[in-house]
């Protein structure tokens, strides 16, 4: 009998990868529904491959893929640690306000 994949490894995979660069992109919230959804779809192939091992191939994917997406998570819980930090203190206006200043005398030095 010929084996088989299992049927959430490579969105699996996908989503835990996208989950790592998501994390920096949207404050961290992005990178914690993806991982999470990620890790749901291992959860549920862990479990299918629990049952009959022997018909399944790709588990060192599903495995990478979890790894992968606990990765995105922690990292995804520290940045918005982090920013619900600098938004409780006020001082993410102060650091906006410093950024948008640097912008404008950029602007000004290359007119």
């Amino acid at each position: 009998m010929e084996k088989q994949k299992l049927p959430n490894a490579t969105i699996s995979i996908v989503l835990a990868i996208l989950s790592f660069i998501a994390c920096c992109c949207t404050s961290g919230i992005g990178g914690l529904i993806l991982s999470g959804i990620a890790l749901f779809l291992v959860k549920k192939d862990e479990k299918t491959y629990a049952e009959e091992p022997e018909l399944y191939d790709n588990f060192n994917q599903v495995k990478t893929a979890k790894i992968i997406a606990i990765i995105g998570l922690v990292l995804s819980v520290i940045i918005f640690a982090i920013w619900l930090y600098l938004m409780a203190t006020g001082q993410y206006d102060e650091i906006m306000d410093n950024y948008m200043k640097m912008v404008e005398e950029m602007q000004q030095q290359n007119q």
